[in-house]
């Protein structure tokens, strides 16, 4: 049964095919426009009651949360594929830790920046300067933070690349792109050397070139 994820042009969704690429999983894409309100049509609101992507359906199986859903595939096929969840409930634990870090640190101020420089123009709105440099200054006390770790390991959890890693990177190559902000990471050596590791995977390139969406 092949799994069909919907809104692939977004960057929540590309957390997850990255995930089900690393895994050798097969899937689908269903186009979702959440600027045309698709994400709020009786029929998407009946996979995914908030209205937002991405949504799985695996069979008869549907679940939401792109980080739920890259947990699921991560242990649903742990032994095949890239092994993201670290091979003893210790490297496991650094992996949750830093998926954790990276969901209520890391990700409300990219988000915050992304939202501000990139969708306010497009939905006709003009972005607060003073707005920016709050997020900007939040993001980075975080990246200071993982400087310091990734000075004493390769990767987030340690020497693995794992979950923790791949979770940054639909978020993280908004400033790497038109967003200009690419000095955030690379004034920072550990975290650049760190990114241009992680970005460079064969399974960020194939989804960045099959859905650049807003990149």
């Amino acid at each position: 049964m092949v799994v069909k994820v919907y809104g692939p042009d977004y960057a929540n969704p590309k957390r997850v095919l990255v995930c089900l690429i690393e895994k050798g999983v097969e899937f689908e894409t269903v186009p979702i426009d959440i600027f045309k309100d698709e994400n709020r049509s009786p029929e998407f609101l009946k996979l995914q009651p908030f209205g937002s992507v991405p949504v799985i359906q695996d069979g008869d199986y549907t679940l939401f949360e792109s980080r739920a859903i890259a947990r699921y595939y991560a242990q649903k096929y742990k032994h095949q594929g890239t092994d993201l969840l670290g091979k003893t409930i210790e490297e496991t634990g650094l992996v949750e830790q830093w998926l954790e870090v990276e969901a209520q640190c890391y990700s409300p101020p990219i988000t915050d920046l992304i939202y501000k420089i990139v969708f306010d123009p497009i939905r006709g709105l003009t972005p607060d300067p003073k707005l920016i440099k709050e997020s900007e200054d939040k993001l980075c006390k975080v990246l200071d933070i993982y400087e310091e770790r990734l000075s004493k390991s390769k990767y987030l959890a340690g020497d693995l690349f794992s979950l923790a890693d791949l979770s940054h990177l639909s978020l993280t190559q908004y400033l790497m792109g038109k967003m200009g902000k690419e000095y955030l990471i690379r004034d920072r050596k550990h975290v650049s050397a760190w990114w241009d590791d992680i970005s460079s995977r064969p399974s960020w390139k194939k989804v960045v070139e099959l859905w650049p969406g807003l990149y």
